[in-house]
């Protein structure tokens, strides 16, 4: 994604909550990607342009996002487990919704395999069959409105009560641990 001028800034690792919204922002463009290619292309020869799009895509599910659900699952959900124990009933429905957070990253993982096998076939044979092509937009579309749900869940209610939940060290903790899962450091 290319950077518009007069956009605010992008978050940076002292930001993790900010980030990980970002990080959101970045799913659906690149699932826009997807869906474009797929119903422009339907199955048939890619253009060049239609062919870097869909590489670029598959790169960055295949390496970024990862890392955003190891950022979610492995650095702040935990955090916010710990802190179950007294809480009021909102705080809690919200610990209750991170199971089911995780249960569509599981189902989004096994999803993402399957579209990586069909567009990297698509992209070394030059074309798919009608029901490979069907299949993949299917797919495609489970995954949108998979992730739909699931990023408004975690954007208006699980980031925002992190942010009043956690202390300020323990969300820069959670920045500096997101900032080694990329090989970078934090500028604090």
């Amino acid at each position: 994604m290319a950077i518009q001028i007069g956009q605010p800034a992008l978050p940076t690792f002292n930001e993790p909550l900010a980030l990980l919204k970002d990080c959101h922002r970045r799913i659906e463009h690149f699932l826009d990607v997807f869906l474009l290619v797929a119903n422009q292309a339907s199955g048939n020869p890619l253009s060049t342009s239609q062919r870097e799009a869909l590489e670029t895509a598959l790169r960055y599910f295949q390496e970024g996002a990862p890392k955003h659900t190891q950022d979610e699952e492995v650095s702040l959900f935990p955090r916010l487990r710990s802190l179950a124990c007294g809480q009021d009933q909102a705080v809690e429905a919200i610990l209750q919704k991170m199971d089911v957070l995780e249960s569509d990253h599981r189902r989004a993982e096994i999803a993402h395999a399957e579209v990586d096998k069909i567009c990297r076939r698509w992209l070394a044979e030059n074309h798919l069959q009608s029901a490979e092509a069907q299949r993949l937009i299917s797919l495609l579309n489970e995954l949108q409105q998979t992730y739909s749900r699931h990023i408004r869940l975690e954007d208006d209610e699980v980031f925002p009560t992190a942010g009043q939940l956690l202390a300020p060290e323990t969300l820069k903790t959670i920045g500096s641990e997101m900032a080694a899962r990329r090989g970078q450091k934090v500028q604090r």
